[in-house]
């Protein structure tokens, strides 16, 4: 883009040609974006019929002084040039015109027609140029390529803050522009004939493949522009530094946690050691037939026996079924006799073997011995369980056998 020497060079041509003559014609294109702030109209009625004084330049702003105010300026923008029909002017490689061209251009913004019959034009390819008519209000600036020249001529970072630079650093700065500016306006803005050893030449390379005197160029954004310096040469100082080193550690570590997400998925669970444990033990049990029996021996949680024990105790009963229903008879007899009494009456006697608290009781001597009834509201006593002689079996409840399982 036309950077300070190129509005420079421009300044130089319009200070030749076109200083002490009137402005007979004017035409301005209807480009509300280029155009800023007035009607094309209302600016060509402000310029035609006033004299040019003067072409100043503050920064990249240029403006021509007329004999009365208000004074026309000219923003560059990107692609911005001034030409004058038969003056040949130094050429910004991507805002020239061809010759064979219409005059004016059809990229021309504001035409202007001098009393003894010059012309000059202002155009814009890109359309990021302003013509306004001027105020003091104006602030001026460097330029992108003159900045980040003066920046690494003077070992300074792109991102050092202003009020943090050292003195020797301001003056070195302060050398830098003049020079810059000086060299660059002195060969009329012909980049051919800037210093090989500026930066200049490879800011527009690729990254990677842009250096300067063998060393390697980054490309960084600061203020809303990209901006090209050589990090060996041009460091943070102080607290920037330091500022800096932070912000190195915190993208370290948020790339470290990236790549360890990446690794194990966005929606990975988290490994259960528990799980895992349990998971291994199994494993080593399916090859171990030792660890599997005696796992299947052991009895499960809430009463519950396994499957090997069950299935032997559903055979112990079957064989041992024919004994019971010997004693199924008996075991009736007993059931009866163990059923309490109902309330005011007395249990009869039973001639069994085993006897009941409310059956009377016999000695030695073949007596009965009677014992009170139960009264209303009075606790039975525990029933006592007489001893049997050794030749006779106690009768054991029996137990109803289980089906074999298919």
């Amino acid at each position: 883009m036309p950077e300070l020497p190129e509005v420079e060079a421009a300044r130089l041509a319009l200070e030749e040609h076109c200083v002490g003559k009137r402005i007979v014609r004017c035409s301005a294109a209807d480009d509300t974006k280029v155009i800023d702030g007035i009607a094309p109209s209302q600016l060509e009625a402000a310029l035609v019929g006033r004299t040019i004084a003067a072409a100043r330049r503050k920064g990249k702003n240029l403006w021509l002084v007329l004999d009365s105010p208000p004074f026309p300026s000219f923003q560059f923008g990107m692609a911005g040039a001034i030409y004058i029909k038969g003056v040949e002017l130094s050429k910004y490689k991507r805002s020239a015109v061809s010759p064979t061209e219409e005059w004016p251009s059809k990229y021309s913004k504001l035409f202007v027609e001098l009393d003894d019959g010059l012309e000059f034009s202002f155009t814009d390819k890109r359309r990021f140029a302003k013509i306004r008519l001027l105020d003091n209000s104006i602030m001026s600036g460097i330029g992108n390529w003159i900045a980040d020249e003066v920046l690494y001529l003077a070992r300074i970072h792109p991102m050092q803050t202003a009020s943090k630079i050292s003195k020797e650093k301001y003056k070195a700065l302060h050398r830098c522009i003049k020079e810059v500016i000086e060299k660059s306006v002195e060969v009329g803005a012909d980049s051919s004939e800037f210093p090989q050893d500026w930066i200049f030449h490879s800011r527009e390379k690729k990254p990677g493949k842009a250096f300067v005197d063998g060393k390697k160029i980054d490309f960084i954004t600061v203020g809303g522009r990209t901006s090209a310096y050589v990090p060996e040469l041009q460091m943070l100082d102080g607290a920037d530094a330091v500022a800096e080193n932070r912000c190195k550690r915190r993208k370290e570590k948020l790339e470290k946690k990236d790549d360890t997400t990446l690794k194990k998925g966005p929606r990975a669970p988290k490994e259960n050691k528990k799980t895992a444990k349990a998971m291994t033990v199994d494993d080593e049990e399916e090859d171990n037939p030792v660890k599997q029996r005696a796992k299947a021996a052991k009895p499960t949680k809430r009463g519950r026996k396994p499957m090997q024990v069950a299935k032997a105790s559903s055979n112990k009963a079957v064989s041992s079924s024919t004994h019971d229903n010997e004693a199924d008879e008996e075991d009736q007899d007993d059931e009866e006799a163990s059923k309490p009494a109902k309330r005011g009456r007395k249990q009869p006697a039973t001639g069994s073997s085993n006897k009941d608290d409310c059956s009377p009781d016999t000695g030695n001597d073949g007596k009965v011995e009677a014992k009170p009834g139960k009264r209303r509201g009075q606790k039975q006593p525990a029933a006592e369980v007489k001893s049997l002689p050794d030749n006779e079996e106690t009768a054991v409840p029996a137990k109803r056998p289980q089906r074999k399982k298919r």
